[in-house]
């Protein structure tokens, strides 16, 4: 590891301890997660939309308590997503999206080639470690933490 790299190490270490001080935000990576370089984080909120967790804590369902609720876990990943956890049967992608050409090439029954063109969307990769962290917390800041 070059002198670089562990500073850049000692950064992300130090932003996660703020998290935790500053926002109680948890790390919850497993070992194989963290062989990976993947680093999954636990938030003080329930992960529902603001809709459904009025629903869960209404007059009507007075047995909920929204410490029991499941939390919300957001996960950076070293391929560059940003993704939550929970809350659906796969993760979803929280990285910004933007537009792009895209062309495919065909063979139609007579052997004859074509090209389709369009419009399609897609992610922008989060590189930096550290940026993903802060883009993560902002995500949480912007959606979550008011509510």
């Amino acid at each position: 590891m070059t002198r670089w790299q562990q500073e850049q190490f000692m950064l992300e270490e130090q932003f996660v301890k703020r998290l935790l001080i500053d926002y109680g935000i948890r790390e919850v990576t497993t070992q194989k997660q963290a062989k990976n370089e993947t680093r999954e984080f636990e938030f003080p909120v329930p992960s529902f939309s603001k809709q459904r967790l009025k629903y869960y804590t209404s007059k009507s369902n007075p047995s909920c308590n929204v410490k029991d609720l499941p939390r919300l876990r957001v996960a950076c990943f070293k391929s560059g997503y940003v993704r939550k956890q929970n809350g659906a049967d796969r993760a979803y992608q929280l990285n910004p999206t933007y537009e792009q050409n895209y062309r495919c090439v065909w063979q139609k029954q007579n052997g004859e080639l074509y090209t389709s063109r369009g419009m399609t969307k897609a992610r922008a990769l989060i590189h930096s470690p550290i940026t993903r962290l802060n883009f993560m917390l902002n995500y949480y800041l912007k959606n979550y933490a008011n509510n």
